[in-house]
């Protein structure tokens, strides 16, 4: 086999099944396919493709001598691996081909990247949308920064060419060329603003802006660029705002790198489109700026109306631009042309020049042979109006021309379209020459005075593009001419210094042809071309259009140019010129007339001689910047004026030199598609624009030569370690030359591969790639060796500083922490103490207010309860005579029966027993037993008396109290009515008074009114009090009395006494037998009691010792047992004594009470048996264990007076609230075996809201004001001093405590508001319920603040353990999380596993679900933490949490989980094909398309996956829409310290009142108050007087058995 077919293998080798290439297409320009199968049979080669987006099979059929032939190019371009179709940098591909270039451009542009390079040109393709890449923060971005080093962008060309002057200190050009609509305009003028804003810290000398700011010059600068765009751009069919003209600005910089002024040269601007518009084109802006922007005034002088209006205008039926206000733009223009130094009456003169052209549109000629204009023409008048010249004259000229010869003139007629072209010849004219002049002024405005300060210059250049039209006339030919001239430069540039460095550094080079222009553009500024026979035709007096296309024929019909000339094969009147990018045919009408762009000398001389100086001034400007013709051997041929022709090439020509001096820099805009459609891409006309501009070209001569090169030094610093190291041993010091030359020996075998030259090694394409996969295996072997090695001392050395470190952090944390607690402590005694002088200062003042207030109040309520009270006093003792008159008759009758019967019973009983007792008594009375009886009884009567005189001294003594206090009180009334006396006359003098308004009169008549209503109730109670002294003096009279006769028979029985004395030895034995007889009694009586109690005792303690069975509503006792009690009672005790019985609680409480300390041991013993016994109720027993009740078990007999007397006990009462229930209080830990009952959970605020009521009951709201805000303080400082899981439990339970008291509160209050309605009275409701409002506030600001607090703590725990538990501990297997981001963390604790796993993530939401169910709290709140912290959780490791939320009834839950769920799923997808990502969007639909963009391109593949495709990447860019406010990228932030939804207060619990009291709290006032509260509640419900143990029932004779 020869050498050649042996290349040609090894060519077609490379086509391995599964390889990518592309292969041409008419819609797409290029296709991808894949390789199915390779066939090599003899010479004949045979591929076999697979379309990858249709599945069309595609077939290369050759052989190998054609592919040796043609160097293998005529195979199917490779296509690039998929990580090198997003490179930035076109050279940087392995396979630098024509495809290959257009895909990455297309996939950058997909991706909404529009700037890609291609070495050392910038592509940059129009998005037709608005982009935010050119704020300021942008500008400094890329200011000081390496082109490289960040984003392609035109901001790092433009600083590439400052930096190169700043360097070099040379001038430099930036080329920005391109299609019309490629956005040439919009990429210079943001070039010119970056000049204008970058801020250059690296230079000494330059200025530092301040923030924002920009000197006059660099905003003079800026200003040119709505200038220019309002008077040279014009809406064309290819672009919105294109420019009509060629601009190159020169923005002049100092030594110190300061912008110091700027020039700008201008490039024939379209005359005809003053006069012409095509269809849906519009005419230069500023016109529609003025008819939309002109203030009202000016718009009459002016005679301006809607565009429409005017023929200039109105051609096209186009007349606003979509998303553009003219009125806001002429706004702008207006500000720009101030900027640059026009004033505001220069501007109108401008304007009026301009209204001046539009009338002259309108001037209507008429006529058939000759044109005719009226004199009486509106637009005509205006015009001349306007332009300061004669009407007469204007219209004269305008219908006829004048031709002078040698001896006379001759004034002949114009046909009516000869009068038009007059008419707009002389508006093209004034137009052209005020564009001239305002270029003019911008430059004597912006350009330095001192020219020699002018120390270098960056020049922009914005040029139009090429541009092929339907009908192309004389402007499209010189724009194409300029584009040919520009090509030519950018190919000497480029193509040629390529070639060139290959030859300095000689290496074998051989040529390369390409395209160059020469030719074409000799063609055309030749000295017999194209523009020279249009000069010579122009000329002639008789010249025509068809004359000078015959000329072309003659002269370009030949050989020589039948690559660059062509004539139409049906048009005698056009011509066709070859241009770099496209075959362009000319339209020859017109040329002449264009070129020539000449006025009637008669109109000359009339606007000369206009009144309006600025007209004069603006047309001498112009004529002397018109360049004049150079000598010539033809002066007879040489007209007085150049031509427009001759003026442009000059033009060009001294551009072209000007570029030529400097170093240029290239930016090549794309336009992507023809309908100015956003992020749309058409590829074939890419393609088009890539060929024209030169790009292919640069690709296919790189692809011919050597693309990449390395100087030595690079080379050998990056692959020396592909030789062994005596190559490159420092200490032999080896040859850099020689060290390459070894590396390229052994790694790449053929060496015309490569080319070493004097200073670089060039390498042909593909070799790169080679070298680094070589460079990349030794390393990997390397490091292999290395990391064995090195870990064991790593991890050693990592055990030995982790140790120091973490002894380090500690000592630094813990003083840290001693630091933050200072600081704490500090700031919180600050806040005491300024709360606590706020507190005082506002608790003195609304003391103040309410005690004048109370005054007032306690007056009126005093004086009405008073009269209440009275009537029913009255009504009482009405009701009480009736009663006692029904129940005397009642008993009287009743007992009159009884007696009759018994006394016929015991008449006979007696009669018997008499007889019989007879005897007896007859007996004994001559014993001495009977005078032991008489004596006996005589000591008990003495006793009884004692006791009575007692009594009544104590009576005595009370009554003389009572004066003394009825007294006081009818001396304090005496002078309250001195005091109100003394005030009824001060007002009754100043009711005298005439100088009180009508007003004060009534209401002082009204307080008079009310203090005499108020003197009369004081009256009437004085009169009272003295009735109810004189009665007490009497009763006191009686009393003392009844004591005199008391003590008168007390006498009287010791003298009968003494009468009956015996002998002294009798009496003393009889006593002795008294006592003994008495001791015997007691013992008898004690034994009884106890036997008759121990029964009792012990079934009570059975019943109390299960307080879970036996469950009891406190406030409701149960009418059957209190039946029971009262039946028990009368069985045992038939006939009361005289005695009231005593009021008595008991009923309930001492019926469980254990009677002997045996029965409280058996209590304490069950109750101890249990290992976790639980809080036990008062309620069920007194005492436990041996206890006594002591003052707990003392009745009251008027439990109403003792439990206020407690409430009066403010600071004892709160203190051991705030204590016992709130500070010391443990909350019960809720338990699912055992779970607690509602009144273990809420017994504290049931307790409290216990003493709040019955505040309010007895009026004690300030006191009670005090304790709840106490209670409120306390626990929130209760919840704020706990921090970590220690604040799960006591905050939840405090929580539902504050709802639970929130709730009574409101009970409270209904229940007070309907007593109130039924007393029929509403005095003071209104303060209190301005009190119970405040309170029900601060209290719902408590529960939000312990809300908040509970949750912050939540958070702070759930998010130390949701990243270690979600995506740490992942449980599947072969998966690894990277953690290279906790680098210290694993320093400092080593190679470990998670602190957290899902199990303790899982455990954490199990104790805060079973907390919160435990301790009764709402649903709706339940629902909304378990919602906030699920928001906190982010991983892939979902699915368990899931489970958790459905199975603890929280589907609210999963939804905060969707975000995370659909993002886990779109990465496991399939992303193969257009339908797997429809399928994505299906079930991915609460991700965003940019969230679902931005997870796909940055979607990382593994080794065993295959890449995405370009066209997936275009679909899902696609669906991004620029504007929408709903596609958001981020998701909103869960901030720790508060929630994402607001807390909301639930609605007040439906709860009964319970007073359970744990028998473990110490709280002897609340124990008391709550069992009299359980007494009076008793009562109120059996209005039946109980006796208790307590009470001493005796039984005595009846009055018939006393009688006998």
């Amino acid at each position: 086999m020869s050498t050649e077919s042996f290349a040609a293998n090894q060519a077609v080798e490379v086509y391995a099944k599964g390889v990518r290439a592309w292969f041409p297409d008419e819609e797409e320009g290029w296709v991808s396919a894949s390789l199915k199968s390779n066939k090599v049979t003899g010479d004949k080669v045979r591929l076999v493709f697979t379309d990858d987006n249709t599945g069309e099979e595609r077939v290369f059929e050759s052989t190998l001598d054609a592919i040796e032939k043609n160097n293998g190019s005529t195979l199917p371009p490779l296509r690039n691996p998929p990580k090198m179709e997003y490179t930035d940098d076109l050279t940087n591909l392995s396979y630098l081909n024509e495809p290959a270039v257009l895909n990455t451009i297309r996939t950058r542009y997909m991706q909404h990247l529009i700037y890609t390079y291609s070495g050392i040109v910038l592509i940059a393709v129009n998005p037709f949308d608005r982009v935010a890449l050119y704020d300021a923060d942008i500008v400094q971005q890329y200011s000081g920064k390496r082109r490289g080093e960040l984003e392609p962008h035109l901001f790092a060309i433009a600083e590439d060419a400052y930096r190169c002057m700043v360097r070099e200190r040379s001038n430099q050009t930036i080329v920005v060329s391109g299609e019309s609509g490629a956005g040439k305009t919009v990429s210079a003028k943001y070039i010119m603003r970056y000049f204008a804003t970058a801020d250059d810290q690296e230079i000494s000398l330059k200025k530092n802006k301040s923030e924002g700011t920009m000197t006059e010059v660099e905003e003079q600068i800026l200003a040119t660029n709505p200038i220019m765009e309002a008077f040279g751009n014009a809406k064309t069919s290819r672009n919105d705002n294109s420019s009509r003209f060629g601009k190159y600005i020169e923005i002049q910089f100092d030594k110190g790198i300061n912008i110091i002024g700027a020039k700008i040269r201008t490039y024939l601007l379209e005359r005809s489109r003053l006069v012409f518009q095509p269809e849906i084109e519009r005419n230069y802006h500023i016109f529609y700026q003025l008819c939309a922007g002109i203030p009202s005034k000016e718009k009459k002088n002016f005679e301006l109306g809607d565009y429409s209006s005017f023929n200039y205008l109105n051609q096209s039926g186009e007349g606003e631009i979509p998303g553009v206000d003219d009125a806001e733009e002429f706004e702008v223009t207006q500000k720009a042309l101030s900027t640059v130094g026009l004033s505001v009456d220069l501007q109108w003169k401008i304007f009026r020049v301009l209204a001046a052209l539009l009338h002259i549109g309108n001037i209507n000629i008429t006529g058939r042979g000759d044109a005719m204009v009226s004199e009486e023409d509106a637009s005509l008048s205006t015009a001349s109006r306007l332009l300061g010249i004669s009407k007469t004259e204007f219209r004269k000229w305008i219908v006829r021309k004048q031709i002078i010869t040698r001896s006379e003139k001759i004034v002949t007629n114009l046909s009516p379209t000869q009068a038009h072209v007059v008419k707009d010849s002389v508006a093209k004219y004034i137009y052209a020459s005020l564009f001239d002049w305002l270029v003019a002024v911008v430059n004597e405005s912006l350009s330095c005075s001192d020219e020699e300060s002018v120390e270098n210059f960056i020049g922009v250049l914005d040029i139009y593009g090429f541009e092929h039209f339907k009908k192309n006339s004389f402007e499209q030919f010189c724009i194409n001419y300029a584009n040919e001239k520009l090509q030519q430069q950018f190919n000497q540039h480029v193509f040629k210094l390529e070639q060139e460095e290959y030859m300095r550094e000689k290496i074998n080079w051989t040529f390369i042809e390409f395209s160059d222009n020469q030719k074409c553009i000799e063609m055309i500024e030749g000295k017999l071309g194209i523009l020279s026979l249009l000069d010579e035709e122009s000329r002639l007096p008789a010249g025509t259009d068809q004359g000078f296309c015959q000329k072309l024929y003659n002269n370009f019909t030949k050989p020589d140019y039948k690559n660059y000339f062509k004539k139409p094969r049906f048009s005698e009147a056009a011509f066709t010129v070859c241009h770099y990018a496209h075959d362009v045919q000319y339209e020859s009408e017109n040329f002449l007339e264009k070129n020539k762009d000449s006025v009637p000398d008669e109109h000359l001389q009339l606007l000369q001689s206009s009144e309006f100086k600025f007209l004069d001034e603006v047309l001498s400007k112009s004529a002397e910047d018109v360049p004049t013709p150079k000598d010539s051997k033809r002066k007879s041929m040489i007209s007085r004026k150049p031509t427009l022709g001759y003026i442009f090439k000059n033009s060009l020509i001294s551009l072209m030199d000007t570029i030529g001096e400097t170093n240029v820099h290239y930016i090549r805009c794309i336009k992507p598609n023809e309908a100015k459609v956003a992020w749309e891409f058409e590829a074939p006309m890419v393609l088009a624009q890539l060929r024209a501009c030169g790009v292919l070209e640069t690709i296919r001569i790189s692809c011919l030569g050597y693309p990449s090169r390395w100087t030595f030094e690079e080379f050998a610093d990056r692959y020396y370690a592909l030789v062994p190291s005596s190559y490159w041993d420092p200490k032999a010091n080896p040859d850099v030359r020689v060290l390459c030359q070894a590396i390229l020996d052994k790694c790449i075998t053929e060496t015309d591969k490569y080319q070493m030259g004097e200073t670089k090694i060039f390498f042909r394409a593909g070799q790169l790639a080679y070298l680094e996969k070589l460079r990349t295996d030794r390393f990997d072997e390397c490091a292999t060796v290395l990391q064995k090695n090195i870990r064991r001392f790593i991890y050693r050395q990592r055990y030995i500083r982790t140790q120091h470190i973490i002894l380090g952090l500690q000592c630094l944390v813990r003083m840290r922490l001693a630091k933050n607690e200072l600081h704490q402590l500090q700031k919180e005694k600050a806040a005491l103490l300024i709360q606590t002088q706020f507190r005082r200062f506002s608790a003195r003042k609304e003391y103040l207010v309410k005690m004048d207030l109370i005054l007032k109040l306690q007056r009126e309520i005093r004086a009405r309860n008073g009269r209440n009270e009275f009537r029913n006093l009255r009504e009482n003792t009405a009701a009480t005579k009736i009663q006692k008159h029904v129940r005397g008759m009642l008993a009287r009758k009743w007992y009159k029966d009884q007696i009759n019967h018994i006394v016929l019973v015991q008449s006979c009983i007696r009669r018997s027993l008499a007889k019989k007792d007879l005897g007896k008594l007859r007996m004994e009375a001559k014993s001495a037993n009977h005078f032991k009886e008489v004596s006996y009884k005589l000591e008990n009567k003495v006793v009884e008396l004692t006791q009575t005189v007692t009594t009544l001294k104590g009576e005595k003594k009370g009554l003389n109290e009572k004066i003394t206090h009825l007294e006081y009180q009818i001396q304090h009334m005496a002078e309250t009515q001195a005091k109100m006396e003394k005030k009824a006359k001060k007002f009754e003098e100043k009711l005298r008074e005439s100088s009180v308004p009508q007003s004060d009169y009534l209401a002082l008549q009204k307080k008079v009114e009310t203090f005499k209503s108020k003197h009369e109730l004081a009256l009437e109670k004085v009169t009272t009090l003295n009735e109810e002294l004189t009665t007490a003096r009497k009763q006191l009279e009686v009393e003392k009395e009844s004591s005199q006769n008391l003590q008168k028979s007390f006498e009287n029985m010791k003298k009968q006494g003494e009468s009956h004395t015996v002998n002294n030895k009798e009496v003393v034995d009889l006593k002795a037998q008294i006592i003994a007889l008495k001791t015997q009694l007691a013992k008898a009586m004690h034994t009884s009691s106890r036997q008759s109690s121990l029964p009792l005792s012990k079934s009570s303690g059975n019943r109390a010792l299960s307080p879970g069975n036996n469950k009891r509503h406190p406030m409701h006792i149960d009418s059957n047992e209190i039946d029971d009690t009262n039946t028990r009672v009368t069985r045992r005790n038939s006939v009361l004594t005289h005695r009231k019985t005593r009021r008595n609680s008991s009923a309930e409480v001492t019926g469980n009470v254990p009677k002997s300390s045996i029965d409280q041991i058996r209590l304490a013993e069950e109750l101890g048996g249990g290992k976790n016994p639980r809080p036990t109720s008062v309620g069920q027993y007194n005492t436990i264990a041996g206890g006594k009740s002591g003052h707990l078990d003392r009745i009251s007999d008027n439990p109403e007076e003792e439990i206020n007397s407690i409430l009066r006990q403010e600071e004892s009462l709160q203190e051991e609230v705030l204590e016992g229930l709130i500070k010391s209080l443990k909350a019960p830990l809720p338990n699912n075996t055992n779970p607690l009952s509602e009144k273990e959970v809420f017994f504290p605020s049931h307790l409290i809201n216990m003493c709040v009521s019955d505040m309010w009951r007895i009026g004690y709201n300030r006191e009670s004001e005090n304790m709840l805000f106490s209670v409120m303080d306390t626990t929130q400082k209760l919840c704020l001093s706990y921090s970590g899981e220690g604040a799960i439990v006591p905050c939840a339970f405090w929580l539902s405590n504050v709802h639970e008291l929130l709730s009574l509160v409101v009970i409270s209050e209904n229940r007070i508001e309907e007593d109130m309605q039924k007393r029929g009275h509403s005095i003071g409701w209104h303060e209190f319920e301005k009190l119970t409002q405040t309170i029900k506030f601060e209290m719902q600001c408590l529960e939000d603040n312990i809300f908040h607090i509970w949750m912050k703590e939540i958070k702070k725990c759930y998010s130390r353990m949701v990243i270690p538990a979600v995506i740490e501990s992942q449980s599947l297997p072969g998966f690894i999380t990277n953690d290279s981001g906790r680098f210290f963390n694993k320093l400092l604790l080593g190679n470990i596993g998670p602190s957290h796993s899902m199990d303790d993530l899982l455990g954490f939401l199990n104790k805060l679900y079973r907390v919160m169910k435990g301790y009764f709290i709402e649903q709706s709140i339940i629902t909304q933490v378990l919602n906030e912290l699920l928001k906190m959780t982010e991983g892939t490791n979902i699915t368990r949490i899931e489970e958790w939320c459905k199975s603890h009834e929280v589907p609210e839950g999963t939804l905060q989980l969707e975000h995370l769920m659909q993002a886990t799923k779109l990465l496991q997808f399939k992303k193969a094909s257009l339908e797997d990502i429809e399928n994505i969007y299906d079930v991915c639909w609460i991700l965003s398309p940019t969230q679902i963009q931005k997870l796909i391109s940055q979607y990382h593949v593994a080794d065993y996956e295959n890449p995405i495709r370009p066209e997936i990447l275009r679909a899902v860019a696609a669906r991004v829409v620029s504007g929408d406010k709903s596609d958001v990228l981020l998701l909103d932030s869960v901030f720790i310290e508060d929630t994402t939804v607001p807390y909301e207060i639930p609605g007040p619990r439906d709860v009964t009142t319970e007073l359970y009291l744990p028998a473990w709290l110490e709280q002897m006032h609340l124990k008391r108050i709550r069992r009299l509260a359980l007494l009076e509640s008793a009562l109120n419900d059996k209005k039946i007087p109980v006796a208790t143990s307590n009470d001493v029932i005796t039984e005595e004779p009846s009055e018939t058995i006393a009688s006998s």
